[in-house]
């Protein structure tokens, strides 16, 4: 990490609009650039900003970026205080104690947590996930540079990870070339392959250098264990399976037989050897488990053509919304989604389906589902409705991006 910036120790003072000034106070942690008046001096990425009302009264104080549409991310707001490594280091542990009670006693030390959620844990546009005793740590934004060594050597102290992991987001890979490069390790030995895990017993491995995210979906923990609750003896269809974590635990559920559609080659492979890790259940051992390379909406509708039908279907597609103009285009493809795994269910069966985009709210997403069943003729009896896990807290309105139905589907 010899070549990252260092923190200035400089503090801007910045003037906002009387709307930002009160989104602040309300505990809000984004302040675009239109709702900057003036920034003296002028800014650097990273750099502290303390945000004063008219009356040179203290605001808050967050991370200045003079090149993202989200100018300020805001850290702290109320009384004054001091931001340096001792601050970081109180705010990552009070996160880490958050988590402890939402961690499975069945994993122990091989337990994969989410440590820090962004925002939601004041520390804005930083991701923490935790896969035994390797950490990865996820920036959103390149406010971060500056703090990295801060942090990591901070997040070392209070886990005793053995190795710690850097994740870019793509926004962060565009353009200029960031200081480290995706998948770096910055802290201990580097991993000599995917980092092995346990989730509700099971045995997973995160490929946490170069697969999505940080390496595994944490966010959909309860809900692949309340598949797996409801698939004893049953055939089972995971839509978009990535790496198998829903087909895995539907398999040490009891289900019959499991079938995984991804595109990816690679996912595909990884579910596989996910499965193949599990095979000491004995209900894994039993269940048929197959795959296949296809476009889901492609491959649906062939297994429909061909006669095929299951008692589950889970469909968990990645964001189809990235930007305000694709909403519309996701909740098409939602809906479209719904048909067909309506169409792939026996009587009575079990449609399970999620978003994962924030710009989709869960009233829009919901009612979607509900008219595209209705239009095809099913009637969809809801047995629960899901959102975030405990370890991803949610604390402003744009920071909710899950939500998953689960429904008995019949004819009308």
């Amino acid at each position: 990490m010899d070549s990252l910036p260092a923190p200035t120790g400089r503090r801007l003072a910045v003037q906002v609009t009387p709307d930002a000034l009160r989104q602040i106070r309300g505990g809000h942690p984004w302040v675009y650039d239109r709702s900057i008046l003036a920034v003296r001096p002028d800014g650097d990425v990273g750099e502290l900003a303390v945000v004063f009302d008219r009356r040179r009264r203290f605001a808050g104080i967050g991370l200045y970026d003079p090149t993202s549409p989200i100018r300020l991310r805001m850290l702290h707001h109320g009384a004054p205080t001091t931001i340096d490594g001792a601050w970081f280091a109180a705010q990552l542990d009070a996160a880490r104690r958050r988590r402890t009670p939402s961690i499975d006693p069945r994993d122990g030390p091989l337990a994969a947590v989410r440590l820090v959620n962004g925002e939601n844990d004041g520390l804005p546009a930083l991701v923490v996930d935790r896969y035994a005793d390797v950490l990865v740590v996820k920036l959103y934004s390149a406010i971060w540079w500056p703090w990295l060594r801060t942090i990591v050597e901070a997040l070392v102290a209070l886990t005793g990870a053995r190795t710690v992991v850097l994740r870019t987001a793509r926004l962060l890979r565009d353009g200029t070339a960031p200081p480290l490069a995706d998948g770096t390790v910055v802290a201990g030995p580097a991993p000599g392959g995917p980092v092995e895990f346990s989730e509700a017993g099971l045995r997973f491995a995160a490929d946490v250098r170069a697969g999505q995210k940080t390496g595994h979906f944490l966010d959909q923990r309860g809900n692949r264990i309340r598949v797996g609750g409801r698939s004893a003896g049953l055939d089972v269809l995971d839509v978009f399976c990535s790496t198998g974590g829903f087909s895995v635990h539907a398999a040490a559920g009891g289900a019959r037989r499991v079938h995984g559609i991804d595109v990816s080659r690679p996912a595909l492979a990884a579910a596989a050897r996910n499965m193949a890790r599990n095979q000491q259940v004995p209900s894994v051992q039993r269940c048929r488990y197959t795959s296949e390379a296809a476009d889901a909406f492609g491959a649906m509708d062939r297994l429909r053509t061909g006669g095929e039908r299951f008692d589950v279907v889970v469909v968990d597609p990645p964001s189809f919304a990235g930007r305000r103009d694709q909403v519309e285009g996701a909740l098409r493809a939602y809906g479209r989604l719904t048909v067909l795994a309506c169409g792939l269910l026996r009587r009575d069966g079990l449609l399970v389906q999620a978003s994962c985009s924030s710009r989709v709210g869960a009233d829009r997403f919901y009612a979607t589902v509900l008219s595209a069943a209705a239009n095809g003729g099913w009637e969809l009896h809801e047995i629960i409705r899901t959102g975030h896990e405990p370890d991803h807290p949610i604390s402003f309105p744009e920071g909710a991006y899950l939500k998953a139905g689960f429904w008995r589907v019949g004819r009308r």
